[in-house]
């Protein structure tokens, strides 16, 4: 299907904070919580989840952690072997032993992260109007990513917005608003529901690998995502997680 392509729009910041004061989720699960729309995720709603499983086949959704520095790629991994094969550990020759280092800033386009509640603070608030100030150079007092430390375990809904399209990826810049989700969502007979988990592919990653990195910065190129107002639907639907590649 072609679709016609829609630019990101700018809104002004009254329109914006008009938006994120009708979408926000503060005090709906009380003053001390930690976990926000995560707590959509009922334990029936992951019990019908396991009632989907067809087959035992499992598909990563992570991309090769990126050691080589790019436009997109400010902080790339450290990655070296501390222990290798050749070095006598004194255990004798017949035993070797192979360790490595591994240091990385999680955030960015090029390391599959989830975010914690804390990443993004708006005014000097954090989630539930908690200060800003509660994260620290020591780290996070409260909304760090301990709260997701059992995991999330959901249905998931893929939301392939350029298989939907017929191209292989979103051009940087470009949006997809409420009225394309659904209409996706009724050509592939499927509807985002309260506690889903939202997969949303742009293709990004592909567009990488065959163009080459690009500046997805606020000065550069961006990305393509989701339109600001789309985000209506992720609340009246309740969906818990938004998962974008």
């Amino acid at each position: 299907m072609n679709t016609p392509k829609a630019k990101s729009s700018h809104v002004s910041l009254g329109d914006f904070d008009q938006l994120f004061e009708s979408l926000k989720n503060w005090g709906r699960w009380g003053p001390d919580d930690e976990k926000g729309t995560l707590n959509y995720i009922t334990p029936d709603k992951v019990h019908a989840a396991t009632t989907l499983v067809k087959s035992g086949r499992s598909v990563s959704l992570e991309i090769p952690i990126a050691t080589l520095a790019g436009p997109d790629n400010p902080n790339p991994a450290i990655h070296y072997m501390t222990t290798t094969y050749d070095v006598d550990v004194g255990a004798g020759k017949q035993v070797g032993m192979a360790t490595d280092f591994l240091g990385i800033q999680f955030h960015g386009d090029c390391h599959t992260h989830i975010d914690a509640l804390c990443h993004v603070a708006y005014k000097g608030q954090l989630y539930n109007g908690r200060p800003s100030e509660l994260v620290t150079s020591k780290g996070a007092l409260c909304l760090d990513i301990t709260a997701f430390a059992h995991g999330i375990v959901g249905r998931g809904v893929l939301i392939d917005m350029p298989r939907f399209r017929g191209v292989r990826w979103l051009e940087p810049g470009e949006s997809v608003t409420r009225e394309e989700i659904e209409a996706l969502e009724e050509a592939q007979g499927v509807k985002l529901a309260e506690g889903d988990i939202m997969v949303f592919r742009t293709g990004h990653h592909r567009r990488r690998l065959e163009l080459g990195a690009w500046d997805v910065g606020y000065t550069g190129e961006g990305r393509a995502g989701l339109d600001l107002y789309s985000l209506t639907l992720l609340h009246e639907r309740k969906v818990a997680v938004f998962l974008p590649d």
